[in-house]
């Protein structure tokens, strides 16, 4: 309309965005295109391993996209992965410091120090900083013995206490993260606490013999499943390991689906282990597939390696949960992973890196042991209550609404 005010320019970091299949590619992009409803928003972006010929500018659901030069290597070797975190960090900073001023820096934290960059375009143009964390960095790496270097890592603590301190409003994705993000130095005051989502009208229950279980070779199996990443947060070694407990039952098959850092390594322990005709390799799904692969399983398992809780929270859970399935969670019970299952009696919580026990589980649920059906009804209603992606699109646009007039 012919003199209506400009809308409030929101400028958003983060290395990874749609057609990405990482988990934040899919929640920001998500969260952009609803926030570009009432919001011109750009999103500065790295050029994606795969899609190194994308345009590096163009505009999908009403959301500016802008791919700054950056490496795109394969990331499960971690000096790749920081040469790509590095090159898009550079990048990014020198792109929006010539840019026009934003009204508000929106940041994901994928490269975990992207709020740093954040909070220098914030200062530099006088407008307020969102970070949204959906891990605790250095921690995690530490934890899984994947940074060592202590210099490094005093590096590292400074450079995120930085931006803890210093932006003006963080999102946690989980209470225990919530804490953990306090004592690193973020203020109470200036803390969220908004769980990620998904979006139930998307993923919705089908028929356990469904056309992809089919076509894949699941149909009178029964079937545990991981999907998503294939990484080091995942703890699929006790999930692999767990199958050479199982190798009586014909009508057991584990399905791993995705991709990851260690999938070559989980491939090879499960011919080491001679367990490789209880287990199928399969890749990444695209999002579509999701409520057919999700579906075809008789129960997940979501593992979150011993250390963890509160410095990651796995978002597939959700995924599940939407599908109607019931979760083993292999993790520590102070996570938000293992309090969510245990509260909304969805599944079933046992420690950590403990095969045998994952087995025994296994097993008893197999052999009609828990009401799985009961479990997957119940995380189903729990997902269209709590974590649908519109309640959490609400709460996001009552927090920037909320900085934006501050």
């Amino acid at each position: 309309m012919e003199g209506a005010a400009p809308r409030p320019r929101i400028l958003v970091f983060n290395q990874y965005y749609w057609p990405g299949v990482e988990a934040t590619a899919h929640l920001l992009t998500e969260l952009c295109e609803a926030l570009a409803d009432e919001y011109d928003v750009e999103v500065v972006t790295g050029v994606l391993h795969g899609y190194e010929d994308e345009p590096r500018e163009l505009e999908r659901n009403g959301v500016r996209i802008v791919r700054v030069t950056s490496t795109a290597y394969d990331r499960s070797e971690l000096g790749r992965r920081a040469a790509n975190y590095f090159s898009y960090l550079g990048s990014a900073l020198n792109y929006a410091l010539r840019g026009p001023a934003p009204d508000l820096v929106l940041c994901m934290t994928d490269p975990p120090i992207v709020g740093d960059v954040g909070v220098v375009v914030g200062r530099r143009f006088g407008v307020p900083v969102l970070v949204i964390s959906q891990d605790v960095f250095p921690e995690i790496a530490t934890e899984l013995g994947r940074l060592r270097n202590p210099a490094v890592i005093r590096v590292l603590r400074a450079l995120v206490g930085g931006y803890l301190r210093r932006a003006d409003r963080i999102v946690a994705i989980g209470e225990t993260m919530r804490r953990r993000l306090e004592l690193k130095g973020a203020a109470p005051d200036r803390l969220r606490v908004i769980p990620n989502w998904v979006d139930t009208s998307e993923i919705t229950p089908q028929p356990r013999d469904n056309e992809w279980a089919r076509a894949h070779g699941l149909a009178g199996k029964f079937v545990v499943m991981h999907s998503g990443n294939v990484g080091h947060a995942q703890d699929l070694d006790s999930l692999v390991r767990a199958a050479t407990f199982l190798r009586d039952l014909d009508d057991l098959l584990i399905v791993v689906a995705g991709f990851g850092a260690r999938h070559s390594e989980m491939v090879q322990l499960a011919e080491r282990l001679e367990v490789a005709d209880r287990l199928r390799f399969l890749p990444y799904q695209k999002r579509e597939r999701l409520p057919l692969s999700l579906s075809s399983a008789d129960l997940h398992v979501v593992g979150l390696a011993k250390g963890l809780a509160g410095y990651v929270v796995p978002s597939r859970l959700y995924g599940i949960l939407s599908a109607g399935r019931p979760v083993i969670a292999a993790a520590e019970e102070d996570s938000e992973t293992a309090r969510l299952v245990s509260e909304v009696e969805c599944g079933i919580v046992i420690p950590p890196g403990r095969p045998e026990l994952l087995a025994r589980t296994i097993r008893a649920a197999r052999d009609g042991t828990y009401d799985l059906e009961g479990m997957g009804r119940r995380g189903r209603e729990y997902v269209e209550r709590e974590a649908d992606r519109s309640v959490a699109m609400a709460r996001y646009r009552k927090l920037v609404a909320e900085l934006l007039a501050a």
